[in-house]
């Protein structure tokens, strides 16, 4: 079975920091790329973040600079680092991992809040 266990979320005042972990196990096979995507009521699932095997990173436009993703050694933990937070970026965060055989997983959700 594969699951993937996100943590670090929670209440934080604009300008506070956050750093979220997304530990996967089970039987994935080899991991092509691990991301974070992000959900607001109402609006569709985003993509936040994500790192590739080769190291290659990309992030969304209202992120930049702000955000930081990045892996343990064994590709095995994946995590964002999220700096200067702003109500904006209230959501539930997901952490999403891709095997080379074109197979997706998704892990329960995390809640960031953003709010004085």
């Amino acid at each position: 079975q594969v699951q993937l266990v996100e943590s670090g979320g929670g209440l934080v005042q604009p300008g506070g920091s956050l750093r979220l972990s997304c530990a996967a196990s089970g039987s994935i096979s080899s991991i092509y790329a691990m991301g974070w995507y992000r959900q607001a009521p109402g609006k569709q699932r985003e993509s936040v973040a994500g790192i590739i095997s080769g190291g290659s990173t990309h992030y969304a436009d209202s992120v930049k600079g702000r955000f930081t993703i990045s892996r343990d050694n064994a590709m095995n933990t994946v995590y964002l680092q999220m700096n200067s937070l702003k109500p904006e970026d209230t959501a539930i965060y997901y952490c999403n991992v891709r095997n080379w055989f074109n197979a997706n997983y998704w892990g329960q959700g995390t809640q960031v809040t953003v709010s004085s």
